[in-house]
């Protein structure tokens, strides 16, 4: 199964999203949403589970989701500091022993795994600025376990 990972829209759905994640199984985003057209435009393409970023006002997603795909437990979550989790999150953490942490906020794609636990920022996916790469993910899941790969803007 392939997993769609996108963050940081900020309202926009930028249509190559349309082919990247062509196929994919189910799409997980880490919040930043902007407007709920850019969760709609997404769920024709696959299930979507999102969560509520830092500047999501008036949309009601729940702050983290815990989702079980493929046999593994995914994390999702806007604002996470992986070597530093604030003490909610930190507690959450640990009582969820989740295989996948996603998140966003920083704009910048991150893949490392810590502990048993993969943590994954796609980037950004909103409008494009400031020269700032923009890109999203895909998570492949198999029995010999998770490749994250990351896609340009």
């Amino acid at each position: 199964m392939k997993i769609g990972v996108v963050s940081d829209t900020h309202g926009f759905f930028d249509p190559r999203l349309l082919e990247l994640f062509a196929g994919v199984g189910h799409i997980l985003h880490a919040g930043d949403i902007g407007q709920q057209r850019v969760i709609v435009e997404l769920e024709t393409l696959a299930p979507v589970t999102a969560v509520l970023g830092n500047t999501d006002v008036g949309l009601s997603f729940k702050e983290t989701e815990v989702v079980p795909l493929v046999g593994r437990k995914f994390l999702v979550h806007h604002i996470v500091d992986p070597r530093r989790p604030a003490e909610p999150l930190k507690d959450r953490l640990a009582g969820e022993n989740p295989d996948v942490v996603v998140f966003g906020h920083t704009h910048k794609p991150y893949c490392e795994t810590l502990g048993r636990t993969l943590f994954l920022n796609p980037g950004y996916a909103g409008k494009p600025r400031f020269g700032m790469p923009r890109s999203v993910a895909i998570i492949e899941c198999n029995a010999g376990g998770l490749t994250c790969r990351f896609h340009e803007l």
